[in-house]
């Protein structure tokens, strides 16, 4: 919850909120932190700690062995909820979420950081009492590679945020304040290899190579990996409000998503919730979360990308289509997702 969040913080941030309002819940949030300043917008009946230690510093020190113990730095509770894939040691009651296994099953698509919870995730998955994870197929992953019962494995799928259900398009200024053209496809999330731009990046050029205007607009973090350099009819942006970021993707011809690999992929939901086609990577998690109204293409296919961007300018969405899309995002919410972690909580303590 700390500095701009993205896909992990954006989770925290909502889990924190609607457990905020469960009377069943105490909830105190540790920063691992040695400059941690209570975020502003944290409800005023969660409490707040800072670790004074580093995430860095004490990741090195967790590799090592089993100290400092969490209680150390967040002091003793009935739970310690690891939500972001790592569970310090001495957590009693520990639950533990797992996003995804990109750093084991495409260890050359993290950053050298994340190869650490080839080590760390492991170690957590041997002291929680319950594993989260954000979809079925990451879920069904975890098994697998780790070999732990499938009873200790629960699902919470995360949630779209109501404002995305009421998204509409920026307004003209503001869109052009942006830099962002009329026509355009948006992406969202941080530039790192896993997003598989390159695809994205080269099916654009080809669409606008053979007389296409479409504009590509990429909306997030810098990450990791080759920074994109000038390219035509491609808008860069960083990160931006909630309010412009769904303004963008309202009035967006489609949102692009050409990931080789994801956890839930919850861009997907808020373009559907906010009435905007789907052009995404054809991903069992992705089929999971999107159904049967997004667009699925072969990850890396250059020219199937191509095609779905000649559609997109001249198409006009299906109306049934879009309807549909809607009513699925409307079942993924927030508050089923904090619901099913309080579940969690409960059951690791009786366990």
């Amino acid at each position: 919850m700390l500095g701009a969040r993205t896909g992990i913080g954006t989770y925290v941030e909502r889990l924190v909120h609607e457990l905020a309002d469960d009377a069943s819940v105490e909830l105190t949030v540790t920063a691992f932190s040695g400059r941690a300043r209570r975020p502003a917008d944290l409800p005023a009946a969660v409490a707040f700690r800072a670790s004074r230690v580093p995430a860095r510093v004490l990741r090195a020190a967790w590799l090592r062995g089993d100290v400092p113990p969490v209680e150390l730095l967040a002091g003793r509770g009935d739970v310690f909820h690891g939500t972001n894939f790592v569970l310090p040691p001495g957590s009693g009651a520990g639950v533990l979420t797992v996003h995804d296994l990109t750093y084991l099953r495409y260890p050359e698509l993290v950053a050298p950081a994340s190869r650490a919870y080839a080590t760390l995730v492991p170690r957590g998955l041997r002291r929680a009492r319950l594993v989260l994870t954000p979809s079925q197929a990451v879920a069904a992953e975890v098994v697998e590679a780790y070999g732990i019962a499938a009873e200790r494995v629960r699902v919470t799928p995360l949630g779209v945020a109501a404002d995305w259900h009421h998204a509409v398009p920026l307004p003209l200024t503001r869109r052009r304040e942006l830099g962002v053209d009329e026509r355009n496809v948006v992406f969202l999330g941080t530039r790192e290899p896993r997003k598989n731009l390159a695809t994205l990046l080269a099916a654009h050029a080809a669409h606008r190579a053979g007389g296409g205007s479409l504009q590509l607009v990429l909306v997030g973090a810098a990450g990791w990996g080759a920074e994109l350099g000038a390219r035509d009819g491609v808008r860069v942006l960083g990160h931006l409000s909630s309010t412009d970021v769904r303004g963008l993707v309202a009035g967006a011809r489609a949102l692009a998503m050409p990931s080789v690999y994801e956890g839930f992929g919850l861009p997907v939901l808020e373009a559907a919730a906010a009435g905007t086609e789907v052009l995404c990577s054809d991903l069992p998690v992705l089929r999971e979360v999107g159904g049967t109204s997004p667009t699925y293409l072969p990850v890396r296919d250059v020219d199937a990308w191509r095609a779905a961007l000649d559609t997109c300018e001249t198409a006009r969405p299906d109306a049934e289509l879009v309807a549909a899309a809607r009513a699925r995002a409307a079942g993924f919410t927030w508050g089923r997702c904090a619901g099913l972690t309080a579940a969690a909580y409960r059951d690791a303590t009786a366990a």
